[in-house]
């Protein structure tokens, strides 16, 4: 008797410990901008937002690897191929990969360690649309905004039509890059952290950069808050 109670425990202490962590989450996507983004997400494909029009995206727990980002000046035939300015995923609306810079990315994975989510805005891949990433449940109150005028004062070197680059895209140099793994700030990340100072600016800007909420919360990504 005194094993099987011991069996019936462990099982409910399995059972309510699966729960807890299999807790994925809601994203609300919005645009908020004077214009008509083509809203993307992996997971979650693409959809187009005109001014405000949102999108309510719900992912799996455990998720990794995961961004929403906002393609600009999109033509998309009827079978939802096309081509985009800024963020194009391949020429498709539903994104499946990744999109191609510059872009302002919503970063994020799920239920990781101690069950926490993790979650960033990044200008690793550059700048095009103004971002707010933010949780909107389970108490976590913590949110990240970018909404400098970027594009408008872009250096030169980084102007793109429609955004502005991040070094590492145009002169691919591990200085930038971070591709040996020991790099440090440059004038270029510089430019952006002293405009969006919760961002990612290069790639080693974990410190000041990323953010945690427990397993279960659900987000908001404002385009243009």
């Amino acid at each position: 008797m005194k094993l099987k109670t011991t069996l019936n425990l462990f099982s409910l202490s399995f059972i309510a410990s699966y729960f807890t962590v299999a807790n994925g989450a809601t994203f609300t996507i919005r645009n908020n901008c004077p214009y008509t983004v083509w809203a993307a997400a992996v997971p979650g494909g693409g959809r187009r937002l005109d001014r405000g029009g949102v999108w309510n995206l719900n992912v799996n727990p455990g998720t990794a690897g995961a961004r929403v980002w906002a393609r600009t000046n999109c033509q998309f035939d009827g079978a939802g191929r096309g081509r985009c300015q800024t963020g194009d995923c391949g020429g498709v609306l539903a994104c499946q990969g990744y999109g191609s810079p510059p872009n302002t990315l919503a970063e994020y994975a799920l239920n990781q360690f101690n069950n926490l989510d993790f979650f960033d805005i990044s200008l690793v891949d550059g700048f095009n649309v103004p971002m707010e990433f933010s949780p909107n449940s389970g108490g976590c109150s913590r949110g990240i905004r970018c909404t400098a005028d970027i594009n408008g004062q872009c250096p030169n070197q980084l102007r793109a039509p429609g955004g502005c680059n991040n070094p590492c895209t145009v002169f691919k140099t591990d200085q930038y890059c971070c591709n040996s793994g020991n790099c440090s700030p440059t004038d270029f990340s510089r430019f952006f952290k002293q405009r969006c100072p919760d961002a990612y600016s290069y790639p080693k800007d974990d410190a000041t950069s990323t953010f945690t909420c427990p397993g279960g919360t659900n987000y908001r990504v404002v385009f243009c808050p």
